[in-house]
């Protein structure tokens, strides 16, 4: 098998580098909140992350305290990205806007960057770990299910408080 070129490392790094500035510059601007569709992302995700799963057959006891642990970290993470999550309520309208805080953004940062770091090292040391790549992989995965599941949750509820104190406010409750 030939070597890989000697850019291929750069270039594999700037794509995500490019996806992950297009994302923070999104999320820097206030947007429309809809409580009605935050449930579409994480129902999408586990489909996508359950089928991935599903293809490898049972996990083994090892494999699955990984993946609780990954789940458990990714949903942690999710909240504390969430709560860094500004929401506000037009007066007026009752229409919710969010904006991702730069706290937020620098946690989508440190997730890259701790993301890469696990997997050359998973990837260099998974035998001596006593779990495959794939094993490493899955465990990444799982701790975006646990991500955005948990991020959508907290904002969910959050967005639901801040407008039925608004409508309350209003004398529309």
């Amino acid at each position: 098998m030939p070597p890989p070129p000697p850019n291929a490392q750069p270039v594999a790094l700037l794509i995500p580098l490019v996806v992950i500035g297009l994302v923070i510059l999104r999320n820097s601007r206030a947007r429309r909140l809809r409580i009605e569709s935050l449930w579409i992302a994480p129902v999408m995700i586990l489909v996508l992350v359950g089928l991935a799963l599903s293809q490898q057959g049972a996990p083994s006891p090892l494999m699955l305290g990984v993946d609780i642990a990954a789940l458990a970290i990714g949903a942690g993470l999710g909240w504390w990205r969430a709560r860094f999550t500004n929401i506000t309520v037009d007066p007026a309208s009752h229409e919710l806007t969010s904006r991702a805080s730069p706290m937020g953004m620098l946690v989508i940062l440190a997730l890259f960057a701790v993301r890469y770091g696990v997997r050359m090292y998973g990837a260099q040391n998974a035998g001596a770990l006593g779990l495959s790549a794939n094993a490493v992989a899955d465990g990444a995965l799982v701790i975006s299910v646990g991500l955005v599941c948990a991020q959508r949750l907290e904002i969910a509820l959050r967005a639901s408080r801040l407008l039925n104190e608004a409508r309350v406010k209003a004398g529309l409750a």
